[in-house]
């Protein structure tokens, strides 16, 4: 692997029983960088996140995050997970999960910073069963990424999230880019897509096309992300 690549995936496919989540995937993703997975519900991003931090391995193809082959249970405290549901725990404080995520990740510090980054450190001593949905989603946001991961994987890190604050988070993401962690987000709003360097089409568990997003519009012939995606979809479904 190039010392350059974060992630290197090479030729990957995945199945569930008779069902096939990924299909001959092959995409890199360099150190620095925000890469955009898109695709609709089932299209296998969520089942290629779950490769990258080693919940779920490959029938066949190779998986290496960080240099190492994946799974690799050594490579947990590298890499920040927020999944599409939050993993919260309900009885708890807003702080005393994000102490507890900090701890299972072999860290103590961080916490003010992660709560503040999410705008939830005036409410750090609320049980987290109180909360609205959006400040949950927060919340798993501020549990990836106490540790300070040199890999971070958002799946839909921004649903129920208001828009001024979607715009702040972004505008950190590219803070954490800028200082060297690698970020890859799934998400189906096309105006983050457009905030990402690169991105990758997944459809029917296959990699349909990557690129920056000035790219993807000019292949596709389109003037917006939206259209070009859809165009490209239907050309290749």
């Amino acid at each position: 692997m190039s010392d350059s690549w974060a992630v290197d995936v090479e030729d990957v496919s995945k199945n569930f029983g008779d069902v096939k989540a990924l299909d001959g995937v092959t995409l890199r993703v360099r150190q620095g960088e925000i890469y955009g997975l898109l695709g609709p519900n089932g299209s296998g991003k969520t089942t290629l996140i779950r490769m990258f931090v080693g919940l779920v391995a490959p029938n066949a193809g190779t998986v290496t995050v960080l240099g190492q082959r994946m799974p690799n249970v050594a490579m947990l405290s590298h890499v920040g997970y927020m999944t599409q549901a939050a993993a919260l725990y309900p009885g708890l404080s807003v702080e005393e999960n994000v102490r507890f995520f900090a701890a299972i990740n072999g860290t103590e510090g961080g916490v003010k910073a992660a709560l503040e980054f999410v705008k939830l450190y005036d409410r750090r001593a609320s049980v987290v069963s109180t909360l609205s949905g959006g400040m949950r989603q927060r919340l798993s946001l501020a549990c990836a990424l106490v540790h300070k991961p040199q890999l971070l994987l958002l799946d839909e890190p921004t649903v129920g999230v208001d828009p001024q604050l979607r715009v702040e988070l972004w505008d950190g993401f590219k803070e954490m880019a800028d200082a060297g962690t690698t970020i890859i987000v799934s998400s189906h709003v096309m105006d983050e897509a457009e905030r990402c360097q690169r991105l990758g089409l997944i459809l029917f568990g296959k990699l349909l096309t990557e690129g920056t997003p000035g790219e993807i519009r000019s292949r596709a012939g389109r003037p917006t992300l939206e259209e070009a995606f859809l165009s490209l979809s239907q050309s290749r479904a």
